[in-house]
Parts: structure tokens; C-alpha cells; sequence
């Protein structure tokens, strides 16, 4: 059996509450509203209200109902999220340092996924390319390199990577294969050089004759 959501369990507990206050909020009928939600609330604390509620989530018409609260209520979040309300809630969020970090830290893994996705799309290549040439882009990394704090940090990424196993085990497979080479340049010219001389010391015995 699927589990159900918290959030469904809380909108249900919501559509009793709401089923339970009147129509009329006078000041006798509210005190009676009052006392019949918290009546309600002490049921649903109770064993046999837990297993009331299991067994009305379990049916399968109030699943089907829920199911539809829940996309109400997501688009009701949604609406709220592009709200100006929102907007501003959420400046005021990021213009807090810790705020920032907590969000950024949180949302690192899918945004490095993210960015390896968009990393292989076409459209985002060109359009990261058309950013790079521009002017004043170019202006700004070039000004970035030329920070202390950059080449600070350059340096000890370098000295980081030299430093690792696997980079060391690239550099002596690269020497190894560097001086093979310079080997077999070196016994190509041999042979080539001597190959002259055996055509010369030919050429000068024919003319002895």
C-alpha cells in the first residue's frame, strides 16, 4: 500500500476542523466552535481516532479525493511562490550570508546535475560561447586573472594536482613515452646517416676503378 503524505493527512484533519465551525460566527456560536475543535483534536489523539483516520485514508474514493486536494494545493503554492509577496520574501531571505549558504549548500548536488545536463545541450553551448565573446565579459574574466586572489588560488590548485597519485602516474607515463620516442627519432636519424655513408664509400670506390 502507498504511504500517504503528511500533507494529506493535514489537509484531511483541515476539512473536519472546517466541518465543524458554523455558519454564524456569533460570539455564544463561536465559543461552541471553539469547544467543538478542540473535542475533535483530543479524538484524533486518541487510539481509536488514529485508527478512524487509517481506515478513511485507506478507502478508496477519499484517496481519489485527496489526490485532488493535493494538486489544488500545489497549485495554490505555486500561484503564492509568483507572487509579489513572494518575490520580496524570498530578496530578503538571500540578502541574509548564512541563509544563502544553508540554500546553496542544500541545493548543490542538483545544481551540479543540472549544470552537466545544460553542459550537453547545444542551445546552452552557443549561448554560453555568444556570453564569452562579449566585450565587456572578456573584460571582467580578463581583470579576474589578474587578481592576487586568483593567482593565489591557481597556485595552490596546481600545486594540489602535481602533487595527487594519479597526476604523478600521468606525468611519468607521459616522460616514459616522450623519451621512447626521442629513442626512436634517434635510431631512425642512425640509420639514415649511415645509409649515406655506405652510398658515398660506394660511389668512391667506383671512381678508383
Amino acid at each position: 500500500m502507498k504511504r500517504i503524505s503528511p500533507m494529506l493527512l493535514v489537509l484531511l484533519l483541515i476539512f473536519l476542523l472546517n466541518g465543524c465551525a458554523p455558519a454564524d460566527q456569533g460570539n455564544g456560536q463561536s465559543a461552541d466552535y471553539e469547544g467543538t475543535k478542540k473535542l475533535v483534536v483530543d479524538i484524533l489523539k486518541t487510539d481509536e481516532g488514529k485508527k478512524a483516520i487509517e481506515d478513511v485514508l485507506n478507502d478508496d474514493k477519499t484517496k481519489a479525493k485527496l489526490i485532488m486536494d493535493e494538486m489544488v494545493v500545489k497549485e495554490t503554492i505555486k500561484g503564492a511562490l509568483n507572487s509579489k509577496e513572494a518575490e520580496d520574501f524570498w530578496k530578503k531571505q538571500f540578502d541574509d550570508p548564512k541563509f544563502a549558504e544553508t540554500f546553496a549548500k542544500s541545493m548543490q548536488k542538483e545544481h551540479e546535475k543540472l549544470m552537466k545536463e545544460l553542459m550537453k545541450d547545444p542551445d546552452y553551448q552557443k549561448a554560453m560561447i555568444e556570453i564569452l565573446k562579449n566585450p565587456e565579459m572578456e573584460k571582467q574574466i580578463t581583470d579576474a586573472l589578474k587578481t592576487q586572489k586568483y593567482r593565489e588560488q591557481m597556485k595552490t590548485v596546481m600545486i594540489e594536482t602535481m602533487g595527487s597519485p594519479l597526476f604523478k602516474a600521468k606525468m611519468q607515463d607521459l616522460l616514459i613515452k616522450g623519451a621512447e620516442e626521442l629513442q626512436k627519432q634517434g635510431q631512425a636519424q642512425g640509420k639514415e646517416g649511415g645509409g649515406s655513408e655506405s652510398g658515398g664509400d660506394s660511389g668512391n670506390s667506383s671512381g678508383g676503378q
